[in-house]
């Protein structure tokens, strides 16, 4: 059965009450399913075939002009999620990609040594396109703007802080639900008494709140209250799949950019969605688990010397095998090639780090510094506990230690673990600081993208090149 009319013109598809659960999950693909994005998808490949209908030029260039218009599009969001479905709002942006997007086409027309009555004709396809696709997308904002408006199916929003900003957001979305959002609660830990609220105050935690709730966006409103809990609730609300918009401090000074959304007059930050929500990441996983396999097939022989060298110094067991905790806190069992001489206590559970440790002979040193002990992680990956990129994963001791002392050390479990990591080709192994470590950490899963786990890769080849120990 298809889903209601009004579903699809939320702004996103928005899900029924749900029970409370003891886990709270994040939200399914169905969830973040954009109805006005896949609209404006629809009217450039509508477009496209009118444009391609009406010009005698061989299919290969049609499908080049295709992948490259949707995919310039794409790269400069214009099919993104969006507060304000506003046409003219977004028309420089429209007009520039998809010129962007012709002109690359143009260049490697003329690289390939095509005549040039194929450009007169990719000419004529870019004013074809332009008068296609932009009356059919201000048809669409309009549709979405009324489609809010006339069934009220705007995105359930819960805005944290409920002092002055966070009260008037909340209204403002009340007015106006043609921005898509409707506010189903506030949570603020220090609310003030005397101030009527135009929805209720939660008493949930975050994620308890956003499973009951069905919500789809939270708001962060600053209000008195220190930042160190408006930042769990990003990363709470993040890790969850949620949209997060966050009001800058001096809103009213703050200038439009390109994360910056408008509710009326205040501007709001959106923050980037999570690594692993996004299409790139199944592209790392696919890539990561085709190179671990590669890797484990042709360096075989150098993990089966390295094994036999660990039998003549120091016997079985040859495989090191730890718990580790990974994603979402999941504790997997890790596999590297042992370093340290057995004995008849067993440590590694408790002891942070085995530099200067006695038991570690010129055999385990050597496989510790070029890292060669930690090749059967490549199973790891194969198996999808691990990824070559990511943060290092940690003994589960040790992340209820760090957790209870440093802040946001949970955060880094928002992606899973990897190989090597951003912390690491910084210099940050073996005994040095957790917090630079879960700083590294968290900036890498905010920033992700596949350009910087290739540079972090890159950069661990030069690290094991030169032997680099800072």
């Amino acid at each position: 059965m298809g889903l209601p009319l009004e579903e699809w013109f939320a702004g996103e598809l928005t899900a029924p009450m749900a029970p409370v659960r003891d886990d709270a999950r994040p939200r399914g693909l169905l969830g973040r399913v954009n109805g006005v994005a896949v609209l404006l998808v629809l009217v450039d490949f509508f477009a496209l075939l009118v444009m391609t209908s009406n010009a005698e030029v061989a299919a290969p260039w049609a499908v080049v002009l295709a992948c490259a218009l949707l995919g310039v599009r794409a790269s400069g969001r214009i099919y993104r999620r969006r507060l304000m479905l506003s046409w003219l709002q977004d028309l420089p942006r429209s007009l520039a990609t998809t010129a962007i997007a012709f002109a690359a086409v143009s260049v490697l027309l003329l690289a390939v040594g095509w005549p040039p009555e194929v450009l007169l004709q990719l000419k004529a396809g870019l004013f074809a396109f332009v008068a296609v696709s932009e009356p059919a997308r201000a048809a669409v904002f309009a549709f979405g703007r009324w489609c809010r408006r006339r069934f009220d199916r705007c995105d359930r929003t819960i805005v944290i802080g409920a002092g002055q900003v966070g009260t008037d957001l909340a209204e403002v979305m009340l007015r106006h639900p043609e921005y898509g959002l409707r506010p189903v609660g506030f949570i603020d830990a220090e609310p003030q008494a005397d101030r009527k609220l135009p929805a209720p105050l939660l008493h949930d935690d975050l994620a308890t709140a956003i499973d009951r709730l069905g919500v789809g966006t939270v708001v962060i409103a600053f209000s008195h209250a220190v930042d160190s809990p408006l930042v769990d609730a990003a990363v709470t609300a993040h890790r969850l799949g949620c949209s997060t918009l966050v009001v800058p401090r001096m809103f009213e000074l703050h200038q439009d950019g390109p994360d910056v959304e408008r509710l009326r007059s205040y501007p709001l930050l959106r923050l980037s969605t999570a690594p692993t929500a996004r299409p790139t990441w199944w592209i790392k996983r696919l890539v990561e688990r085709a190179l671990a396999l590669i890797a484990l097939i042709l360096l075989s022989p150098v993990i089966a010397i390295c094994a036999l060298a660990v039998l003549l110094e120091s016997g079985r067991p040859i495989i090191f095998k730890q718990v580790r905790v990974g994603m979402d806190d999941q504790k997997f069992v890790i596999y590297k090639l042992r370093s340290v001489r057995q004995t008849g206590v067993d440590d590694s559970d408790v002891r942070w780090s085995v530099a200067g440790d006695s038991r570690v002979g010129k055999l385990g040193g050597f496989l510790r510094r070029t890292s060669l002990d930690e090749l059967p992680q490549l199973w790891n990956i194969l198996r999808g506990d691990m990824c070559i990129v990511g943060p290092r994963p940690e003994r589960p001791g040790f992340v209820r230690q760090f957790s209870a002392i440093h802040e946001l050390y949970w955060a880094r479990h928002r992606v899973p673990t990897g190989l090597t990591g951003l912390a690491q080709v910084h210099g940050l192994r073996g005994d040095t600081s957790i917090v630079d470590r879960s700083r590294y950490d968290n900036y890498y899963i905010a920033n992700w993208s596949l350009w910087l786990d290739v540079k972090i890769v890159l950069l661990t080849v030069g690290e094991l090149c030169c032997r680099r120990n800072r």
